[in-house]
């Protein structure tokens, strides 16, 4: 009997469909994959073939108590690739390398030398380095680094516009420069989307499909979530909240220098940095408490449009003031039940600082994971 060739395509959608079953549910038997996926034992066999060839699936120790009658289980290969991720702010990067499971293998901060885009590249360098020798990384086996700055970034080019925090970071030259120091494949994003991604992935937001995270500290910024995506809009520049203002003669600002300047406007004691009219604010200050029912309303004037627009059905607040949230949240719900028909829930970041490193890392591994399968060996 003459056996018939199983068809590239078919061929390729069947492994494509073993190996995503065995990232979902490893340890995981054959049986288990073709009831889980509706492919026949033999064709399940013939794709992990494949896969066990090119070094994407590994013979695993059985999970759980039950019986295993003699099955074979099967997991993903971590180091198939590796993913580093890097996050940008003024003073800071901080970075963290995965392997293709999504498991941390190493992470690390440092701190910059200067706000400039000269002392970023050279401490991004040095912490590169520094990462994949702790992560057992060989820089062959990594996919990609992603970085996330604070600036608008059109993806295709890798422009990065309204990024003033750190002096010569605008254009499209750093990403080229990073890409020559590190020697691998860059994607630069702008740090809240990322921070949104995060979200989605390991935080407060999973299962969500429809979300915005705002970050309100010294600047304000907004990641759009549609659909399951991420929104970056024409221009790379959705979510940049700070246009929202322009031609209204009311300040709306929630920004950390507009809580300052409202809270001595208003004769509140000092000092006036934000972190201590919140202090005052639980301590029971009647001016301090004011200035703070005051930021509610204005976060809350930022949430209006966005969810009258999009609908969206969670609204996460991250960044150094947004994270006040016995303060903040209630206050801000009641102005959005009372504004809005279907107000979107106000929660706080699950992730805190490591929102945009863990976005970072969630946008390099979705990549990886496609690529070993596509550059993998076939058999």
């Amino acid at each position: 009997m003459t056996r018939r060739a199983t068809p590239p395509l078919l061929k390729d959608l069947n492994e494509r469909t073993v190996l995503e079953a065995i990232r979902a549910a490893a340890p995981i038997s054959r049986a288990e994959i073709s009831r889980r996926v509706g492919i026949s034992k033999p064709t399940v066999s013939q794709a992990l073939q494949s896969l066990l060839a090119a070094k994407l699936v590994r013979e695993a120790e059985r999970g759980g108590d039950g019986p295993s009658y003699g099955a074979t289980f099967f997991e993903p290969v971590p180091e198939a690739a590796f993913v580093l991720g890097l996050d940008l702010g003024a003073r800071f990067v901080r970075g963290a390398v995965c392997d293709v499971r999504g498991e941390v293998r190493a992470r690390q901060d440092l701190e910059l030398s200067a706000r400039t885009a000269a002392a970023s590249l050279d401490a991004i360098e040095s912490l590169a380095r520094s990462l994949l020798d702790a992560a057992g990384a060989e820089p062959a086996f990594v996919d990609s680094v992603v970085l996330g700055v604070p600036g608008a970034v059109e993806v295709a080019s890798g422009r990065i516009s309204l990024a003033e925090n750190v002096v010569g970071l605008e254009g499209e030259g750093f990403h080229d420069d990073l890409a020559d120091r590190v020697g691998l494949p860059v994607t630069i994003e702008n740090d809240i989307n990322l921070a949104a991604l995060g979200e989605r992935w390991r935080g407060i937001a999973r299962g969500v499909d429809d979300f915005v995270f705002l970050s309100i500290g010294t600047g304000l910024g907004a990641g759009l979530v549609l659909r399951g995506e991420l929104h970056r809009g024409h221009n790379g520049a959705a979510g940049e909240l700070d246009h929202v203002r322009v031609g209204l003669a009311e300040d709306i600002d929630p920004c950390a220098a507009a809580v300052s300047a409202l809270a001595q406007s208003l004769g509140a004691p000092v000092p006036h940095d934000p972190r201590s009219i919140f202090a005052a604010a639980r301590a029971g200050d009647r001016i301090a408490r004011a200035v703070v029912e005051e930021e509610c309303r204005r976060i809350a004037l930022h949430i209006v449009p966005l969810a009258a627009v999009t609908d969206i059905g969670l609204v996460v607040l991250g960044g150094g003031i947004g994270s006040n949230g016995d303060l903040l949240y209630e206050q801000i719900r009641a102005r959005l039940r009372a504004w809005l028909p279907s107000p979107p829930r106000v929660e706080a970041s699950s992730l805190g600082d490591a929102a945009v490193l863990t976005g970072a890392l969630a946008v390099g591994l979705r990549a990886a994971r496609e690529n070993v399968f596509v550059n993998r060996t076939r058999v």
